[in-house]
């Protein structure tokens, strides 16, 4: 044998997916498939069979490709997958048009309607009352000496600022804050709950849209909430149906508040899991600067983002993706998580750094269904983050982090609790005495 080449071996066996173990570390999985099988065929835990794309430059590409529809009515369904490729619940209480389901034309003027609530500038105009938010929810837990940092921080505050934004009434954010636990709980509910809190919140928002618009004035002030100027504009020739202005909202909602959950939820777990860029980070923000703040987000949302795979798309007509053949009606899931880590595209992927600058990751997607809520997650992000570790400075946590459960999501990751210990604080020195603003 001496002198001859050995044959290569075969590469092992495509790694088990949606297990477990696979929720709480992927990014072995992807960095196999992406060598071995870029764009891999599989089926779902709902049995649906679909596409994964790993590689970042396929990624980037099935992200922006007309070709692939959002629209669920192209998908080859087989009667066992019937409604098995969106939200629970969401046909049955006909909240389908909404922006993750619908292609150019409608896309784009659903798209333009709402649009205007995220600009830089009316986000900037918002950073007083997430600031407020933020503020509030640890002032409930900062005297403890400990927290479940998803319940008690991460999950509250997103709910309540777009709650604000779309303009859900004070007294009744508290409903939607059980409904929206209900449907990030996944399989971790009772059966059929998901459904349930989606056809609850169908008809609120049905009731709610009636009532603004009984009452909407003739001209809109300052700062207009959402709901109010998707009414608005559907009453001056928009031709908004009561059912898209539902949908709207209902999409705004949950889109607008698992992501946010789970980046501030993964972000402070890595954190706090990488004493040396936590430090960093501190000192950094007690000199006032912030550019390691922002550069910061942008790593955590690269390095495990609160999005695992985008959501779904269907191919319109056969589509060549990374050299691999998808025929028409096919499902297509774009796996960011994998895409991210992608050492073609990422220097030391596996390495968190909160100062890398060349970091264009896809944690929000790329081309015409970009993340419209992405600057208002940033927000809250960084808010977030900032806040806690200058009032909590010693935070840690509470549990091995091997105890952690990671929710069974397919779509989004992150955690179901994350147990924090720290040196009880008292109150905002800022607050008069007296003054408890007990309410947000």
């Amino acid at each position: 044998m001496t002198g001859q080449a050995l044959p290569l071996s075969p590469p092992s066996d495509p790694p088990e997916l949606f297990t477990w173990e696979f929720a709480t570390d992927p990014y072995p999985a992807y960095a196999w498939l992406r060598e071995h099988a870029p764009v891999h065929r599989t089926k779902l835990p709902s049995g649906v069979d679909a596409w994964l794309v790993t590689r970042y430059v396929d990624a980037k590409q099935a992200l922006a490709d007309p070709r692939l529809s959002k629209n669920p009515a192209h998908h080859d369904e087989p009667a066992h997958a019937k409604g098995k490729t969106g939200i629970p619940g969401e046909r049955k209480a006909e909240l389908m048009t909404h922006l993750l389901n619908i292609d150019p034309p409608d896309h784009t003027r659903l798209r333009r309607l709402v649009s205007k609530a995220f600009t830089p500038r009316r986000v900037a105009e918002f950073a007083p009352r997430v600031q407020e938010l933020t503020d509030h929810l640890i002032d409930q837990f900062a005297r403890e000496g400990s927290a479940d940092l998803i319940h008690d921080f991460a999950f509250p505050l997103p709910i309540y600022a777009i709650c604000d934004l779309l303009g859900v009434p004070r007294e009744d954010q508290d409903d939607f804050r059980d409904w929206a636990g209900m449907m990030i709980r996944h399989g971790g509910g009772p059966r059929g709950g998901v459904a349930r809190s989606v056809k609850k919140m169908r008809g609120y928002l049905a009731e709610l849209i009636h009532r603004k618009r009984e009452a909407l004035p003739d001209v809109a002030a300052p700062g207009e909430d959402l709901i109010s100027g998707l009414i608005r504009a559907s009453d001056h020739g928009e031709h908004l149906t009561e059912n898209e202005a539902a949908a709207m909202a209902f999409i705004l909602l949950f889109a607008g508040f698992e992501t946010t959950v789970n980046l501030i939820g993964n972000g402070t777990y890595a954190l706090l899991t990488h004493p040396d860029q936590r430090t960093r980070l501190q000192q950094s923000l007690a000199t006032g600067e912030r550019g390691l703040l922002e550069t910061g987000i942008e790593e955590l949302l690269r390095y495990d983002g609160p999005v695992e795979l985008a959501t779904w798309r269907f191919a319109t007509r056969p589509v060549s993706i990374g050299g691999q053949d998808i025929a028409a009606g096919d499902p297509v899931l774009v796996v960011l998580a994998a895409a991210d880590r992608d050492p073609e595209r990422f220097a030391d992927p596996d390495t968190l750094d909160l100062s890398r600058r060349d970091n264009q990751h896809l944690g929000y997607g790329h081309g015409i269904h970009y993340c419209l809520g992405a600057p208002l997650a940033r927000l809250e992000g960084q808010t977030a983050l900032a806040t806690l570790l200058t009032r909590l400075p010693d935070l840690r946590l509470a549990v091995d982090p091997a105890e952690l459960r990671w929710r069974g999501g397919l779509i989004m990751r992150g955690l179901r609790t994350l147990p924090v210990e720290f040196t009880p604080r008292g109150r905002l020195s800022h607050l008069r005495k007296g003054d408890t603003r007990s309410s947000l």
